[in-house]
């Protein structure tokens, strides 16, 4: 199939040659293509192939409309090969948003570390100050009960004082109530109400 094609392509670079060209499309053709590699020899067959595929089925044609054939298959190559560079992009635009997603995924993880990370460390500081709390009021509440502990002490000190004081004011008052009973005297004060 590909050597038929070369065949063609020979008259027809021949045959347009004698005429002059129309336009640039047309001039383009008429240029001869430099020798193709191996590798480029096999992507046109590749492209005929699809270009042949896309193409309605050919009728026979005569000798005068062969140039019209080999522009439109110089279109249809021109579209193939816009079709892949332009998929080519498309395949490069996915693989930068990939890359792009990735990269951002994995900072986003990154962050999430170092913020698990970092409210560790701060909760076993909260935990620390806590037990310190913890400690410390340990400490002020026996102080505060040992407070309590000597004002109750002091307390009663204070009311075995009174008592003692009662009691010696109580005995205090029978011993004069005893003399005045002996001497037949009535007291000076008397309850201070009279």
């Amino acid at each position: 199939m590909a050597e038929e094609e070369a065949k063609k392509v020979e008259p027809e670079e021949s045959a347009p040659a004698a005429e002059p060209p129309k336009d640039v499309a047309e001039e383009k053709t008429i240029v001869a293509a430099p020798t193709p590699t191996p590798t480029e020899e096999k992507l046109k067959d590749e492209f005929k192939a699809l270009a042949v595929a896309d193409e309605k089925p050919a009728e026979p044609v005569a000798e005068e409309s062969k140039p019209d054939e080999s522009t439109d298959r110089d279109i249809v190559l021109a579209r193939v090969a816009t079709e892949k560079r332009l998929s080519l992009i498309k395949a490069w635009e996915e693989s930068e948003k990939s890359k792009a997603e990735n990269k951002a995924q994995k900072k986003k993880s990154a962050v999430g570390a170092w913020e698990n990370s970092k409210k560790a460390k701060l909760e076993a500081e909260l935990k620390k100050i806590e037990e310190e709390f913890e400690k410390k009021k340990a400490e002020y509440v026996e102080k505060i009960r040992n407070k309590v502990a000597l004002v109750h002490k002091a307390a009663e000190e204070k009311r075995a004082v009174i008592e003692a004081r009662r009691s010696e004011d109580h005995l205090k008052a029978e011993e004069i109530a005893a003399k005045y009973r002996a001497t037949g005297t009535a007291p000076k004060k008397l309850l201070g109400i009279f």
